[in-house]
């Protein structure tokens, strides 16, 4: 059974910093995509950035220069290097993990950002 274990999250003042990490354990098979979303109260999930296998990134605008995604895919763990919070950041944050079969979810993590 594949399980996506969450850290990091919680409380920050605007402007401070947070790192989440997802280990991904279990039977999976080669990893492709592995990334973060995140739902703020009352609307849709959005994506935050994502990675690919090879090490491609890519970011939703509302985070670029100021969020970073990693992987070790020895580990088979993602992070999420969050600089310069802000209050509109304030959300559920979900990691992703993609294989050519199926795409799995952690159960989240809040991250609140106080202004």
């Amino acid at each position: 059974q594949v399980q996506l274990v969450e850290s990091g999250g919680g409380l920050v003042q605007a402007g401070g910093s947070l790192r989440l990490s997802c280990v991904c354990s279990g039977n999976i098979f080669k990893i492709n995509t592995m990334g973060w979303y995140r739902q703020a109260p009352g609307k849709q999930r959005e994506l935050v950035a994502t990675i690919i296998s090879g090490g491609r990134t890519n970011y939703a605008d509302s985070v670029k220069g100021r969020f970073t995604i990693s992987r070790d895919n020895a580990k088979n763990t993602v992070y999420l290097q969050m600089n310069t919070l802000k209050p509109e950041d304030t959300a559920v944050y979900y990691c992703n993990v993609g294989t050519a079969y199926r795409i799995y979810w952690g159960q989240g993590t809040q991250i609140t950002v106080s202004s």
